[in-house]
């Protein structure tokens, strides 16, 4: 997509005179649609943060992930969407808590399969 664009920036001068008229506004357009800095999305339907990043994720988008999961926790989304879930009509009420064990202590009251 950007060989498209810089093609068609180039074809003219009038084109060339706009393209650099507009250098601030692509750098911010550019900004805003790169994935490392968001760090990823968070993941719903789990009780806590859990932040989803992209399989590719550099240093700087791991970074940004850690600190979106640490903004979204300490901004209490997860409590407020827990109370406007409970306040629809024929819902269950949700609490936010996080998990009483750990996943080590959950995957140690797990049983194993028997082998055959």
């Amino acid at each position: 997509m950007r060989d498209v664009l810089r093609t068609s920036l180039n074809r003219t001068v009038t084109a060339q005179v706009g393209a650099l008229l507009s250098r601030r506004a692509f750098n911010d357009f550019r900004r805003r649609l790169d994935y490392t800095e968001y760090g990823g999305a968070p993941l719903l339907g789990v009780r806590g943060v859990c932040i989803i990043g992209h399989g590719s994720s550099n240093d700087v988008a791991i970074y940004n992930g850690i600190r979106v999961a640490h903004e979204f926790s300490r901004s209490g989304a997860i409590e407020r969407m827990a109370q406007a879930f409970s306040r629809r009509p024929g819902t269950r009420p949700i609490t936010a808590t996080a998990p009483t064990r750990s996943f080590s202590e959950e995957r140690r009251a797990t049983p194993k399969p028997s082998r055959l």
